[in-house]
């Protein structure tokens, strides 16, 4: 049983036709995903890498019933439309890769999918990857290994760096998910969490935060309160900013000491959390509690 995305999944990509979408549709389908259809408005009929073209969501799914998952290339001004549509065409999993996507807007799509029991990954994220079974989303499948490890991440390229680490010293993923690093994002730490406490297996999991928010400290009460059962090691990314400074990521501002480096990894050792002081002691610190 994968969390998210495995053998079953089978794919609409959202923008297609873009550019970001064809060359990662591409990169999908090399990797083994399955991806039955693509959407863009006005383009239906055409094919891109072999998958056919429609000018909606709902209308690949008369032709491609079998569809259950979307991944959003869409421009930042249309991509709640795009997130809509899928919602209601009543699609389980929506990875929005999309960056720029106004936070009110996020907020209410979000909230949507809940009410409507559908799983919201991103936006602004590199998706998710079942090492030798799916990747929805755009990280490089070759980092990837199968194994006991699950990782939950808020950085793109740190995810990257740190599974191939992982990967060398022989400890594969189970599924690794990018939750994306804006203030505001659909699947938080502590559902993924919720996920990864069912999969068995996941023997260990892996959290990499970033400054700002509270979703690290939320993680931590988690495993506090024992609603999370398996080893944790941590990583937290920015810790030289200055409060109050505005990180690359959206997401990545400190409010008046909350959401700062010290508290996270404060939080997260109290809760008995391994927390790495930089991404390449996490294989050594990941050995030691597997």
């Amino acid at each position: 049983m994968a969390v998210l995305v495995g053998r079953d999944t089978v794919v609409v990509v959202q923008g297609i036709t873009g550019r970001e979408g064809s060359f990662h549709t591409k990169l999908m389908l090399e990797y083994g995903t399955r991806i039955a259809a693509g959407v863009t408005p006005g383009k239906g009929g055409g094919e891109v890498h072999g998958v056919k073209v429609y000018d909606s969501v709902q209308e690949a799914l008369q032709e491609h019933p079998e569809v259950n998952t979307s991944i959003v290339f869409v421009p930042a001004r249309f991509a709640s439309d795009a997130v809509y549509e899928a919602i209601d065409a009543g699609l389980k999993l929506v990875v929005v890769i999309t960056e720029g996507i106004p936070v009110h807007e996020t907020l209410r799509f979000t909230n949507y999918a809940r009410s409507k029991g559908t799983v919201v990954v991103g936006p602004n994220c590199p998706g998710v990857i079942t090492p030798g079974e799916a990747k929805v989303g755009i990280m490089p499948g070759h980092v990837f290994s199968r194994g006991p490890v699950g990782i939950v991440s808020r950085s793109g390229t740190i995810t990257y760096e740190i599974s191939y680490a992982l990967t060398k010293e022989g400890l594969g993923q189970s599924t690794v998910i990018g939750i994306g690093g804006d203030p505001v994002v659909g699947l938080t730490f502590t559902e993924a969490m919720e996920m990864f406490e069912k999969d068995p297996e996941t023997r260990a999991l892996v959290i990499i935060g970033e400054i700002g928010g509270d979703m690290e400290e939320r993680a931590a009460k988690m495993i506090m309160e024992g609603k999370f059962t398996k080893p944790v090691v941590a990583f937290i990314a920015g810790k030289t900013a200055p409060p109050g400074k505005r990180m690359g990521h959206a997401g990545a501002i400190i409010m008046m000491g909350e959401g700062d480096y010290a508290s996270k990894v404060k939080a997260l050792e109290k809760a008995g959390v391994k927390v790495a002081r930089n991404p390449f002691e996490i294989p050594g610190l990941v050995s030691r509690v597997l």
